[in-house]
This record gives C-alpha cells, sequence and structure tokens, in this order.
C-alpha cells in the first residue's frame, strides 16, 4: 500500500540576482494516511519550503512529488494549509469566518454547511459562532482556524508552525488541543516547528532537517502514551528530545 504522500528526491533551486540558491537537496519524505508528522530543523533550512513544495505553491527542480496517489503539479483541494496566525477576518463572525473559504470556493453546500456547524459545536465554538474574533482567546482562534481548514475536509493537513504566535503556557494547551481533535476527526498532517519539545509532545514521527540546503538527516519515533500531556509526564520524554537534538547537533 503507498503512502498519501510521497517526496521522493525533492531538488529545488531559487533563482536570484546573486545567482543560485539551492534551497532543498533531495528531500526524500513520506506521511502515511493518518499519521502525524513532525517536521524540525535548523532555522532557514527549508522546512516552510518543503510544505510549500508538497501545497503544491512551488515546483521542484528536480524529484517527484506524489499525494493521493497522483503528481502534485498545483495547488489541490487534496490539501489544507494552516498558517502560523489563525488569518480570521476580525469584522466576520466566527461561523462567517469558517465558512468563508467555502463560499469563495464556491463549495458552500449545505452538506459542507452542515459539517462545519457540526465542528463548530463539537469542539467547542457552538456558543461563540456568532461572536467576533477579537471576543475568543487566541486558543479559540486557532481552533476556529483549524474548523475553516476542516470544512473542506483536506485528505492532509500542512501545519506552518501553527502555534507560534502563542505564548509559552497557551502554546501547550492550544498544541495539545488542535492535534487531539486532527487526530479524533481521523485527519493525516505534517507539521513544521522549532519547537523540539512540541514536536515529540505531539507527533507520532519526528522528521529532522540537515541546515540549507535541506536534505532528511533521520527520523524519532517516540515510543510514548498518544496524546501530549500524557506524553510530557512520561519519564521518557526528556530522552525523546535528546535524541531529537542529538541528530540535529550532529548534522547542524
Amino acid at each position: 500500500m503507498s503512502a498519501l504522500l510521497e517526496m521522493k528526491d525533492v531538488w529545488l533551486s531559487y533563482h536570484t540576482k546573486e545567482g543560485e540558491t539551492e534551497a532543498l537537496a533531495g528531500v526524500t519524505l513520506t506521511v502515511d494516511e493518518g499519521e502525524f508528522v513532525a517536521l524540525v530543523g535548523p532555522s532557514g533550512c527549508g522546512k516552510t519550503t518543503v510544505l510549500s513544495v508538497i501545497a503544491g505553491l512551488l515546483s521542484p527542480t528536480a524529484g517527484s512529488v506524489r499525494l493521493c496517489g497522483r503528481d502534485v503539479t498545483g495547488p489541490t483541494d487534496s490539501v489544507g494549509y494552516m498558517l502560523q496566525r489563525d488569518t480570521l477576518f476580525e469584522w466576520l463572525t466566527i461561523r462567517a469566518n469558517v465558512l468563508l473559504g467555502l463560499r469563495i470556493q464556491k463549495k458552500l453546500t449545505p452538506e459542507r454547511t452542515a459539517y462545519a456547524d457540526a465542528l463548530l459545536e463539537k469542539y467547542g465554538l457552538g456558543d461563540f459562532a456568532d461572536r467576533y474574533p477579537a471576543q475568543l482567546s487566541g486558543g479559540m482562534r486557532q481552533r476556529a482556524a483549524l474548523i475553516r481548514t476542516l470544512a473542506f475536509k483536506p485528505r492532509l493537513l500542512l501545519l506552518d508552525e501553527p502555534f507560534s504566535a502563542l505564548d509559552a503556557q497557551t502554546r501547550v494547551t492550544v498544541g495539545d488541543d488542535v492535534c487531539g481533535i486532527i487526530r479524533e476527526e481521523g485527519g493525516t498532517a505534517l507539521m513544521v516547528t522549532h519547537d523540539i519539545a512540541e514536536a515529540a509532545a505531539l507527533a507520532g514521527r519526528v522528521v529532522v532537517l540537515s541546515p540549507r540546503p535541506a536534505h532528511v538527516v533521520g527520523q524519532v519515533v517516540p515510543d510514548l502514551p498518544e496524546g501530549g500531556a500524557a506524553r510530557r509526564s512520561d519519564r521518557r520524554f526528556t530522552s525523546v528530545n535528546g535524541e531529537i537534538r542529538k541528530l540535529l547537533a550532529r548534522h547542524g
């Protein structure tokens, strides 16, 4: 059985006035259906570039990217992209924000609307659907942003530092919350993060990239309970963090 996402020997070079800059150097990566994978690496190594290639926003110089058994040649509805900030429109209600993408893409069917409303209710935002983003906490805003993405029923969720705009304490709580929702809905996700502890706490597999030009230098599969809070309290959590740090240091 093939993986949901397959990147094989992907290279990417940028051409600028100063010359050619190599961003990716033979990235090979797979993500199976239902997996939650974290991508870590040094700052500026190309983690977000990997997501952009998967989303079809950038075309690789060489190599192949396949999603759901098809070559990625441009943006596709099979991918949902969640950015660092929630990007909610302050003048729209939470429900209107959640439905906006579907409306713009002319996919606001009764079935999708009902699904979005059900998600709002299921994950504690039903009573806040008619409120505005400024009236919600940072965590609730991120939950609304996730529901907006899930409303499209994407096969793969790309999360680009989705909790980095939050303070440290809120970040932990919201990270556990959002990842719990993704797992509850049977989603598949690839998350970029600079936070090693966050990767170890949330992901089923942590893939480590080298400095730019990025390539995969190894991975760590945490042998820990599922769920952030349970993992952080496990005595083996520190050693998992240490494994990730060793990979980064060895290739830094």
